[in-house]
């Protein structure tokens, strides 16, 4: 944490949302830990502790708020902690505990390329717990925020968390909140079947800035803006077995939250979900950091610039593979003819969405004449079913618990897949905040140059925030009479 104790209660007697996140405070009279926004009244200076992460207070035996319910806060962004490694492995168990994948320190150092002694040994110092006990928080804050915000039975709500059995779910929460799941449930008002999932994010949020971008590039059938709200229909795999939905998320500006709502069949995925939600919209970034850095741009400053991303990393890379060397609009046109062709048919109660986005297999077995009829040229063909080969055979993983530069290299790997689309997809599908298309026709542009090294050159200054000042540089051109 950036700020010491005596700041940190001001920060807290503030309630400045800008903290939300990043700070947490335990109170050793009551055993309760809460974020800097909790409403409940201020505890007095002696009885506070303060901590950077949820695990670190959890480990000090402090049990989460049922009234500010620290689940919901931000997480921490790629560039958050010191330690690079230390942070992406964070981002790997974050991404395991919520998509449910089965995860062991060995398996994680060994896809980082260390030993699991070394991971455990920067993992401690960065985040200030060892890497079980913050997996441990993280499926304990998913079970919390499922069992308080759903109807889904406690059964379900431990599978949905990672935990192998309903005995260790049991035994863990009670042992660590000390309530058993079935009384936190009693403890809490039944939630009614239209309330929606609470997510925060720290302000300021340019939430124009961020639906404008998902409005220009909007696909019939597959995703709707209106308004404050983003709706989209969503394809997943849960244990192999095909689920298709919907979501909706409603931005919330007087709260700084995002109200997440979804088709019932989803229930089973909704921890996967909610991280998907997060890299979507950004919902984790640290404008407190970024604008800074962004205010050295040779543009006017729009404060809380987010870094869109995409519900599904395959269909965000798609979409940048079909937009090589063309505007927005011709390729919004190309991934629409794709979706018209071979997305499937999904009921949802929005007339606007219609279709899922056709999956990696779907379009790795399609015939690449027919995709050439599409108005795809052969070079974009091959470069689009090498990508969906590769991700149908899991020899590539898009999403932001991903290796930044062993998929990187993957990717360019791939025929007809060069640095601006591997940059882009790093930036959009893994979430990588220092991605920097330096060959991009709209940040030359902007920038008034044609020379990419010159474009390298001048970005320096801005990092480790150079995706995000390609997105206030993008939004400046395309709102710019």
């Amino acid at each position: 944490m950036d700020l010491d104790a005596d700041a940190a209660y001001l920060a807290l007697k503030a309630r400045d949302a800008r903290f939300d996140g990043r700070l947490f405070v335990g109170v050793t009279s009551t055993g309760v830990y809460c974020r800097p926004v909790c409403r409940v009244r201020t505890p007095k200076r002696e009885n506070c502790r303060f901590f950077d992460t949820r695990a670190q207070a959890e480990a000090a035996a402090f049990r989460p708020c049922l009234k500010c319910r620290p689940e919901i806060a931000p997480g921490l962004s790629a560039m958050d902690s010191s330690r690079t490694l230390a942070d992406t492995a964070a981002r790997m168990v974050e991404h395991a505990v919520h998509s449910g994948e089965a995860t062991s320190l060995p398996a994680l150092a060994a896809r980082l390329g260390v030993t699991d002694r070394h991971l455990r040994r920067i993992f401690q110092a960065a985040h200030g717990v060892a890497p079980h006990d913050y997996l441990s928080t993280q499926r304990l804050l998913l079970a919390k925020q499922l069992l308080t915000d759903t109807g889904m039975p406690v059964t379900e709500v431990a599978l949905a968390s990672g935990h192998g059995s309903l005995r260790r779910f049991h035994a863990a929460f009670a042992e660590r909140y000390r309530l058993n799941p079935s009384q936190l449930r009693r403890e809490r008002s039944a939630p009614r079947p239209e309330a929606p999932l609470r997510l925060a994010y720290r302000p300021p949020y340019d939430v124009e800035a961020m639906l404008g971008f998902h409005a220009r590039r909007e696909l019939r059938g597959v995703e709707q803006v209106e308004a404050l709200a983003l709706r989209r229909t969503v394809a997943w795999s849960l244990r192999g077995e095909a689920i298709d939905g919907w979501l909706e998320c409603r931005f919330v500006p007087e709260h700084h939250e995002v109200h997440v709502r979804t088709s019932a069949n989803l229930a089973p995925a909704l921890g996967a979900l909610l991280q998907r939600v997060r890299q979507t919209l950004d919902l984790d970034a640290d404008p407190a950091r970024i604008d800074p850095v962004l205010a050295r741009l040779p543009v006017p400053l729009r404060a809380g610039t987010r870094l869109p991303g995409g519900m599904d990393g395959f269909e965000t890379a798609v979409r940048i593979v079909l937009g090589q060397q063309v505007t927005v609009k011709a390729a919004r046109t190309l991934v629409q003819r794709l979706v018209d062709r071979y997305g499937r048919a999904v009921a949802t109660p929005f007339p606007a969405l219609m279709h899922v986005f056709p999956d990696a297999a779907t379009l790795a077995a399609a015939d690449p004449e027919t995709l050439g009829k599409l108005g795809i040229v052969r070079q974009r063909v091959k470069a689009l079913q090498a990508l969906a080969q590769a991700v149908a055979a899991g020899a590539i993983t898009l999403h932001r618990g991903a290796a930044i530069e062993a998929t990187m290299e993957a990717l360019r790997a791939l025929p007809g897949i060069g640095d601006w689309t591997a940059q882009l997809i790093a930036m959009r599908a893994l979430a990588w905040p220092d991605a920097w298309p330096a060959s991009d026709i709209g940040l030359m542009n902007a920038l008034g140059t044609r020379d990419p090294k010159q474009v390298q050159a001048l970005a320096e200054p801005w990092r480790p925030w150079r995706a995000y000042a390609v997105m206030r540089l993008w939004h400046h051109l395309e709102t710019t009479p």
